[in-house]
């Protein structure tokens, strides 16, 4: 694990290129979402230990006493407890992934395609001037998304920050 966290994303980006090139993944967006979906970032793993550190040991000990196996002590006590950091870990892989430059850059060969970040960068002309206002709303409404999923999502983070200061 720590050893993915070592390693400089632009070491792995060209094998990357090359697997999705051979299986026919480039221009699509399923290079952008597989690694989102399959939870490959360390980071999140890491939060995730955390916050399982951080609950009473108590809580396994009695659904173990009350007959309960591996899997439904997870599903039924740990996996609900979670809750917050799986909401946290789901608001920073969203912004990660809506402020994403260099992936859809990499990837995305069809301008239908481009993402916000790649057509804020495009509109921006380098040869004549550029239109300041229209880049600057642009760029508001690239942010709104972002901001409502924060509004919508931030009562789960305020529930994790009251939850990290219960102990048993």
């Amino acid at each position: 694990m720590i050893a993915t966290l070592l390693l400089p994303f632009h070491v792995v980006i060209i094998p990357q290129y090359i697997v999705f090139n051979t299986l026919g993944m480039v221009n699509t967006f399923t290079p952008l979402l597989l690694g989102k979906f399959l939870a490959t970032e360390a980071f999140f793993i890491f939060l995730m230990v955390q916050f399982l550190r951080g609950m009473p040991r108590e809580l396994d000990e009695a659904a173990r006493i009350d007959g309960a196996g591996h899997g439904r002590i997870f599903a039924s006590i740990m996996l609900p407890l979670l809750k917050p950091a799986l909401v946290t870990s789901a608001i920073f892989a969203f912004i990660w992934t809506w402020n994403d430059f260099f992936g859809p850059l990499l990837y995305l060969k069809d301008p239908d395609l481009f993402t916000l970040p790649i057509a804020l960068r495009l509109f921006v002309d380098q040869s004549s001037a550029s239109d300041y206002g229209a880049q600057m709303a642009m760029a508001v409404l690239a942010l709104v998304p972002v901001l409502l999923f924060f509004l919508i999502f931030q009562r789960h983070l305020v529930d994790g920050v009251a939850t990290q200061g219960l102990k048993g």
